[in-house]
């Protein structure tokens, strides 16, 4: 497994950070911090349009950077266009170190509503326009976003394994996939990584995960902070959480990157609080016990 430990730090400041939680390399050969920032709430309700404070929103991805995080994930869907016109807005130049993944293959015709298309001509125009939003000049890791029922996959991950031929696409990933789909994927084009929804609550994905982690994939939870009922006053989250002085959330954050060295949670947020929240959830260290008691919570 490609993954390293690293100690827990802080930031000028006296704030955990994401370093805490450990690395893990994609592909192999490009290091990433396991906690990341997934940059979806970043804009308007229905993942719609601009977010309501830009401002905060810009802070929210500089604070996430100040706070060790070097991997951030967004999608050409995500506003759209939003997302990724606010990174580059607020990050531009990059550091060194941080890695950008996004995603094409989501069309929106409007708040809340995705509609797959992966038409090779398709994928090929997003890359493009990513790379223009984004000011890069190679995307570190493209993940198509959901296999289109009406596009051959062998057809959409051809197209993007001639963007990585040509050098625009570093490393390729899949969303919301099974193993089947995942292992034929494999045969195509080299996956690195996979992103399915899962969480404390919502565990259908397991097969998914534990493939990935004996694959070496990494695997990104998107949704990764759901607790619904399982945060309820005087059940196991709420006071495994209390004993920690922690919130529920950070439990469940702290028990992602417990379950898998491959797991590289990406919870997101439009606010600098909540983020500095999450981020301090790297420093939380669960008992083998607290582990299997949260673990026998969900579904």
């Amino acid at each position: 497994m490609s993954t390293t430990t690293t100690h827990a730090t802080t930031s000028p400041d006296g704030a955990t950070t994401a370093t805490a939680s450990g690395t893990f390399r994609l592909g192999g050969d490009l290091p990433v911090i396991r906690l990341g920032f997934g940059a979806m709430r970043i804009t308007g309700p229905g993942i719609w349009g601009p977010p309501a404070d830009p401002d905060e929103a810009r802070a929210v991805l500089r604070r996430a950077v100040e706070l060790g995080v070097n991997f951030i994930d967004t999608a050409d869907s995500y506003g759209p266009h939003v997302s990724e016109e606010l990174i580059a807005e607020a990050l531009y130049p990059y550091p060194d170190d941080l890695v950008i993944a996004t995603k094409g293959g989501l069309t929106r015709q409007g708040p809340n509503v995705w509609t797959p298309v992966a038409r090779p001509a398709y994928l090929r125009q997003q890359v493009e326009m990513s790379l223009r939003r984004l000011r890069l000049d190679r995307i570190d890791l493209y993940q198509l976003h959901r296999i289109d029922p009406d596009t051959p996959v062998e057809d959409s991950l051809g197209e993007l394994r001639a963007l990585q031929e040509e050098g625009k696409i570093r490393h390729i990933g899949l969303s919301e996939v099974s193993v089947a789909e995942l292992t034929h994927a494999r045969t195509l084009v080299d996956v690195v990584s996979v992103q399915n929804r899962y969480n404390l609550v919502h565990r259908t994905a397991e097969d998914v995960l534990d493939h990935a982690t004996r694959e070496n994939i990494a695997f990104i939870p998107w949704n990764p902070v759901s607790t619904g009922r399982l945060a309820q006053p005087g059940g196991v989250l709420d006071t495994v959480a209390k004993d920690h002085v922690a919130t529920p959330v950070q439990l469940a954050l702290a028990w992602l990157l417990r379950r898998s060295p491959a797991m590289l949670p990406i919870p997101g947020t439009s606010s600098v609080a909540h983020l500095e929240e999450n981020i301090a959830s790297a420093a939380i260290t669960l008992t083998d016990e607290e582990f299997a008691d949260l673990a026998r919570l969900g579904s």
